[in-house]
This record gives structure tokens, sequence and C-alpha cells, in this order.
């Protein structure tokens, strides 16, 4: 499924061939599961130390929930993996929607400012942080057309889905966007 500048994608995210790939990192940005994982073993040990060289804002956290990081991306087909924390779901009402939209705006600030012009994004914060998929497809793809409408310098924005499920809840929310 795609628009004009923001399309859906079933696949492998370290296997996009975009300018930025955000990873759905945790605060401490050493790596962990799923996408996180698998981006930082793509990317090979130089991402561990590039992420380790960022400086903490707090105590084990170099990256709040809702914001995000860059840094070189290594081995992967990219120049840059944006690194962004989720919110872990609690129901809803201890402000999720707000950090998770927060997490793409905070993503494609960065683009902006070392002029990638294509970025892959995962399903933010659907995995073990527990997410539910509708609701996070409908932010994923509301704050994304948000920041196209106004403009900016991203030319391409995939979001990628894991599975076909994903693809499809994902789709639907575009359909649903207009």
């Amino acid at each position: 499924m795609a628009s004009d500048r923001l399309e859906v994608l079933v696949g492998d995210i370290t296997r996009i061939s975009v300018d930025a790939i955000v990873n759905a990192a945790n605060e401490r940005m050493l790596g962990g599961g799923g996408v996180d994982g698998a981006i930082h073993r793509a990317a090979g040990p130089e991402l561990l130390e590039a992420c380790r060289a960022v400086v903490p804002v707090a105590t084990g956290i170099r990256c709040p929930t809702g914001e995000a990081r860059i840094t070189p991306a290594f081995r992967l087909d990219a120049r840059f993996v944006i690194h962004t924390v989720g919110p872990v779901w609690n129901g809803g009402a201890h402000g999720e929607s707000e950090l998770l939209a927060s997490c793409y705006r905070a993503s494609l600030a960065l683009a902006q400012d070392h002029d990638v012009r294509s970025i892959a994004f995962p399903a933010i914060s659907t995995g073990v942080f527990g997410y539910p998929p509708r609701a996070a497809a409908d932010i994923a793809v509301r704050t994304c057309s948000d920041w196209l409408a106004h403009g900016c310098c991203v030319e391409r924005i995939v979001l990628v889905a894991f599975d076909e499920g994903a693809e499809t809840i994902m789709a639907e929310s575009m359909i649903a966007r207009g």
C-alpha cells in the first residue's frame, strides 16, 4: 500500500534501502530483542560502540521514551540509524499515544536535520512493549502524514510491517486516513 510519499511494506527493515532506518530501541540503546536486536546484528558491532558513545541523560538512559538519537548505520544499506524509545502500553491512560507520536516526530526532526530523504519505521512499541497494533498504526500514519503535509525534506516514509497481518493493519490505517 502506498501514497505519494508514505507507503507500507512487509519485510525485514534491515534490508530496506533508505537513508535512515528507525530502531525501536530501549532507553539504554545497547541492543535488545526484536527489531532492536535485528538492527544491531545487521549493522555490526560498530553500532553498539556508537550507541555506547551517546552521552547518558540520566543513569543508564541514553534516549528517554518519546525522544530519538542518531548514529551511523555501519553495515546497513542506509546512512543512519535513528534510535527511538516507544512507550510501554499501560492501558492508554498514561500518555502513551502522545509519547508514541513523539517518537515519530523526533525521528523525523532528526531526519530533517541530517538531510535524510527516505526513512523506514518499524511498528514502534507493538512488540514486547505491548502497544495495540491498530492504535499504533493509526498514530504512525497520522503523525507521518501530518509531517509530510508540512513540507519537510523527507521524500519517502516507509512503514515496515513484520508480517502480512501487520501490513493489513497499517494499510487499513492509511485508507482510513484518506
